[in-house]
């Protein structure tokens, strides 16, 4: 299977309103309303001024989900967060392996060229979210352990996560 990754756009919209079901946000706290939803992708959109990009993740040139890397302050340091999602019918096929592989070698470009950008790309999986553990794991992530994760940001809502990190450099 082909895995590509597209910076996100306009169009990718429809893809954001197929993620926003109860079952692909079930660890996140559950489906956003359309305003919210609305209000993510304009987020997404402007992630490159500061900073990050989102992608959408294609397999064989269909949309199957999203992955993404952006700065933010953490535990007083700034880090890269990653995040991703696979739509159910491309799960378990090795998409979200590869399509992090590919957001990896993306970042560690941008770290290479800039040594004053963030040194460390950390993810936050809810620690029952078997699947999204696996998969730090499967990359080198090392697992700090259990935190609680605000989501969003500025939310005031904390999930129960597990905090990845991985050297960039």
């Amino acid at each position: 299977m082909d895995v590509r990754l597209a910076p996100w756009t306009g169009s990718h919209f429809a893809l954001l309103e197929r993620i926003n079901t109860p079952v692909m946000r079930r660890h996140v706290g559950g489906p956003e309303s359309p305003e919210q939803l609305l209000h993510r992708h304009r987020r997404y959109l402007e992630l490159p001024a500061l900073g990050g990009v989102m992608f959408a993740v294609l397999a064989d040139g269909e949309p199957a989900g999203s992955i993404a890397y952006h700065r933010r302050g953490w535990q007083g340091e700034e880090i890269y967060e990653t995040g991703w999602n696979v739509l159910p019918g491309f799960q378990g096929r090795g998409i979200a392996l590869a399509a992090a592989r590919l957001m990896l070698a993306a970042l560690r470009e941008v770290t290479a060229a800039d040594l004053t950008a963030p040194g460390t790309l950390h993810a936050f999986p809810a620690t029952d979210n078997a699947p999204s553990n696996a998969l730090c794991a499967r990359l080198g992530f090392t697992d700090a352990g259990p935190c609680a994760f605000e989501y969003p940001r500025r939310s005031g809502r904390f999930l129960h996560s597990n905090d990845w990190h991985l050297a960039l450099r």
